[in-house]
């Protein structure tokens, strides 16, 4: 079955960390790019960091440049997203998403595979 299955998240404080992970199952990572996004209570989904596994180039939301990092590991067919420095506006459910090819957006549409998404909360 061909599948995006993220993990990692869950509580913390502001100014914490998580690491989330986003593995793929039925596909090899080869020529894709893998974004990560948010949707935050009453408000539309967002994109926050998107990674091209061929050449490692990637593409970030404003808020969390500097803050967090992505990251692939070809042997294990997951791209990480480390967060660091959270703060309560990063609470949201975070999904993975897959799309063919090297472009690095955040349009939801080319994006055809999804993960489960994984709820990370930020207490003040």
């Amino acid at each position: 079955e061909v599948q995006l299955v993220e993990s990692g998240g869950g509580l913390v404080q502001t100014g914490g960390s998580l690491r989330l992970s986003c593995t793929a199952s039925g596909f090899i990572f080869d020529d894709y790019a893998i974004g990560w996004f948010r949707q935050a209570p009453g408000k539309e989904r967002e994109g926050v960091s998107c990674i091209s596994t061929s050449d490692g180039s990637t593409f970030w939301l404003d808020s969390v440049k500097g803050r967090f990092t992505i990251f692939s590991d070809d042997a294990k067919n997951t791209v990480y997203l480390q967060m660091n420095s959270l703060k309560p506006e990063d609470t949201a459910v975070y999904y993975c998403a897959a799309k063919r090819g090297n472009e690095l957006t955040f349009i939801e549409g080319d994006f055809g595979l999804w993960g489960q998404g994984t709820q990370v909360t930020v207490s003040s």
